[in-house]
Formats: C-alpha cells, sequence, structure tokens
C-alpha cells in the first residue's frame, strides 16, 4: 500500500456508502490522531484501539449517522497531500473548509491538528485531507 492515510479515507468512506455502523482500520499513530481529531470535532460516534497478534493493531470506528434523516454526519472526506504531490502551507494560507464550518487536518512540527489550531499556534505544514 503506498498511500496509508487514503486508504483509511477510503474505508471511512465506503462504510458510509454501504450503510454500515462500524469500520476496521489497520492502526498507525498517524491514523491513531487523525481518528481522535474526528471524534473531538463530532464526525465520528466512538472509536476504539485493538492489538492484533501482527503487533499493528487495529482501528474500530463507529460511523455517525443524522438521526432523522438517517444520512452520515461527514459529508466528504478528501485527501490534499498525496505521496506523488505533497502540499505544504504556511499559517497564513491555510485552508478553510467551508467557510469554517469543516475541518483540515494538518501536519505540523507541533503535531497532528486542525487547520483552527494550526492557525492559533502560527504554524503551518502538510495539509493531509479535508472534513465536511
Amino acid at each position: 500500500m503506498t498511500d496509508p492515510i487514503s486508504d483509511y479515507l477510503t474505508r471511512i468512506r465506503n462504510a458510509q456508502q454501504a450503510g454500515h455502523r462500524f469500520v476496521e482500520i489497520p492502526a498507525s499513530k498517524l491514523k491513531k490522531r487523525i481518528t481522535e481529531l474526528l471524534y473531538d470535532k463530532g464526525y465520528i460516534l466512538k472509536y476504539k484501539f485493538e492489538d492484533t497478534a501482527n503487533n499493528q493493531g487495529v482501528i474500530k470506528i463507529a460511523i455517525k449517522y443524522d438521526a432523522t434523516s438517517k444520512q452520515p454526519v461527514i459529508k466528504s472526506l478528501k485527501r490534499i497531500s498525496t505521496p506523488g504531490l505533497r502540499q505544504y502551507r504556511g499559517h497564513g494560507t491555510l485552508p478553510r473548509v467551508l467557510s469554517g464550518l469543516g475541518i483540515a487536518i494538518i501536519s505540523t512540527s507541533k503535531g497532528v491538528i486542525t487547520d483552527k489550531e494550526a492557525r492559533d499556534l502560527g504554524v503551518g505544514g502538510e495539509v493531509l485531507c479535508e472534513v465536511f
């Protein structure tokens, strides 16, 4: 697999389209941090990190759906920086997703944080993905 972040986002998109309640994803430190950010911002219902026999571990994510319309809360998961074309931005040019209604996940020297936190800290970095 050449792009594990893209695989992570695609598994969540596919599970939502199929109407699944849970999705299992192979774990890494970066994927765990992205999962924590999605949970903190209210895009997923809950998550759990589990160890497996091969010591890689797995992330189990409960997908969040709207109570009335039964539509997934996440409308769009979009990979921005790819292995073939990395996208770096300074703190002044960080993207605003839907005028601040969505989030961009940024990998910075301060860790993996949202675009709003990066602006507050005054740091730029690699724009991993956009979520709304």
